[in-house]
């Protein structure tokens, strides 16, 4: 089985009949409600946060 694309990559790339053509900005902002991770940058925040703390008391209790 050839895995080249030689019997494909030189057609023409379909144009659809029945919708215009959508500018890249549009196409990528389609994606833009999609987000998995909603609330992950907080979370890593607060963990963060939580992390200082607690290296702070230890280091103040060394001293």
């Amino acid at each position: 089985m050839k895995d080249d694309y030689s019997d494909i990559i030189n057609l023409e790339h379909h144009k659809s009949e029945n919708y215009p053509w959508m500018p890249e900005s549009d196409r990528a902002a389609q994606f833009a409600p999609f987000a998995a991770l909603v609330g992950f940058d907080d979370l890593i925040r607060k963990t963060a946060e939580q992390h200082l703390r607690k290296v702070e008391e230890r280091h103040s209790q060394d001293f």
